[in-house]
């Protein structure tokens, strides 16, 4: 099982590019990084708090390491034309030497549609969309050319140069519905899930059927989760955390609780684990030492 590290985009560059550093020299697999221009809020109103754009910021990570795989978490497809999607991939994959792996989602955020005048379209248009612009973004990545007629893209005879270092290039789709699910497996390499142990295990039954309704071995698809991490080793502490913690995303106690429910993760077919760090201080310092004793005490007694 592989383990990566997603910092907020909240961080200062400075500050994220020491953690990049710093994460590679430790090990860890990957870094992922989310695709938002602010942070969400429940009443749909900007945020001001800072937000650093995603892809210039894995661009950045690209020159100043050599091995972490580099992943978005993920690009909408409301927020970014297809074109530019497969233009910024292969841009970074080619800086990084091959380690980009591209995350795509249909896109939900209200308040960033809202403040930038960005269509969010209804749920079906939608899915709909989304589809058109994950054929499109393969098509660019892989073929010569690619010409598109659809309700919502229409591409002609469209390049897309240099090609990606890999072929082909990871395309990872977050999801657990039916429907999308069959996107995924007919079109993706990777998918992704938030959750807790049992409701990952749910979702990669849904992900099993999807695949073999498209012909495709499940076992082809990679699989990559992630939950919101609190160490805590008072059973007391953990239990007022447990009340106000989301209870279908996070995992509360000690590194040997942890370690346990990771090996139930890898135990249903997920073969990476990605460790958000926005539960794990409030200072650089916290979170690095999170990170630390996460990798230290967690990770090697994961069966």
């Amino acid at each position: 099982m592989k383990f990566s590290v997603w910092p907020s985009f909240a961080r200062p560059w400075n500050e994220l590019a020491e953690f990049a550093r710093a994460t590679e020299a430790q090990g860890w697999h990957g870094l992922w990084y989310a695709d938002h221009y602010m942070s969400d809020r429940a009443d749909g109103e900007p945020s001001d708090e800072p937000a650093l754009e995603c892809w210039a910021g894995l661009a950045g990570i690209a020159a100043i390491t050599t091995r972490l795989r580099l992943g978005t978490l993920v690009s909408p497809t409301t927020m970014h034309h297809p074109a530019l999607l497969a233009k910024r991939a292969a841009t970074v994959d080619r800086m990084s030497n091959g380690r980009v792996i591209l995350g795509m989602g249909a896109g939900w955020q209200i308040n960033e549609h809202k403040a930038y005048g960005v269509e969010l379209f209804e749920k079906k248009d939608r899915v709909d969309r989304f589809e058109e612009a994950l054929m499109i973004v393969s098509s660019l990545l892989s073929t010569p050319r690619t010409t598109f007629t659809g309700k919502h893209f229409q591409i002609t005879d469209a390049p897309c140069e240099p090609k990606p270092v890999q072929s082909p290039l990871p395309i990872l789709v977050g999801t657990s519905g039916p429907r999308m699910s069959r996107i995924v497996a007919r079109t993706a390499q990777e998918w992704n899930i938030w959750g807790t142990p049992e409701t990952v295990a749910n979702a990669s039954r849904v992900m099993d059927v999807a695949c073999e309704k498209e012909a495709r071995d499940p076992a082809t698809m990679r699989r990559s989760t992630q939950a919101l991490v609190f160490i805590v080793d008072d059973p007391v502490t953990a239990e007022k955390i447990r009340a106000a913690a989301p209870p279908d995303r996070s995992l509360i106690g000690s590194p040997n609780y942890l370690a346990e429910q990771i090996s139930a993760y890898k135990a249903s077919g997920i073969d990476e684990f990605i460790l958000p760090d926005f539960t794990l201080g409030t200072t650089p310092e916290s979170r690095r030492a999170a990170y630390d004793r996460f990798w230290d005490e967690v990770v090697p007694n994961v069966g």
